[in-house]
């Protein structure tokens, strides 16, 4: 487990346990200035954020306090009030993922961004550049990861689960704040 440098906590280990367990996925469904958006919890940790029109996939909804602390956390994050989540965290991937996600959210904050490249260098692998892209893609929890930070070479945005417009608005929410 990694305790990030604001407080919340980064532990893959604690996915992998769940998931070897079979911990039930417990769910949220909340309102965002961006649609509709499911906050997941496995275990102690949240695990999913997922954007408007993704399935559920066998999860139960409930209503526990660290979702609701999390759908507080974020409506502070979209009203320009937060600027770094505390949660604990557990994403599940592989180790080169968890590697990527561990230093994009320990290493990006708030208001900066990295291109794929360079994010690759800080990770130890600077040839792993599409590799990173991939990882990002796979991210289970965009903006708590806030893999809407990475971009590409000379500045351009490319690729974000929840689009590019939403990508775009993000970045904009924190050049603002």
């Amino acid at each position: 487990m990694q305790v990030l440098p604001y407080g919340g906590t980064f532990d893959p280990e604690a996915a992998h346990a769940a998931e070897r367990s079979g911990l039930a996925r417990l769910a949220l469904l909340i309102e965002t200035p961006y649609g509709v958006m499911t906050l997941v919890q496995r275990g102690e940790a949240l695990s999913e954020l997922r954007f408007s029109g993704e399935t559920l996939m066998a999860r139960q909804l409930a209503d526990t306090p660290l979702l609701q602390e999390a759908k507080r956390q974020l409506d502070a994050y979209f009203a320009g009030k937060l600027r770094q989540f505390d949660l604990p965290l557990a994403p599940l991937g592989t180790s080169f993922q968890t590697l990527i996600w561990q230093t994009l959210t320990a290493e990006v904050p708030y208001g900066q961004t990295i291109t794929y490249g360079e994010l690759a260098k800080r990770a130890g692998n600077p040839a792993a550049s599409r590799a990173v892209g991939m990882a990002n893609h796979r991210n289970p929890l965009p903006i708590f990861i806030p893999c809407h930070r990475v971009i590409g070479a000379g500045g351009k945005l490319v690729g974000y689960g929840g689009g590019l417009p939403l990508k775009q608005s993000l970045l904009n929410l924190e050049a603002r704040t």
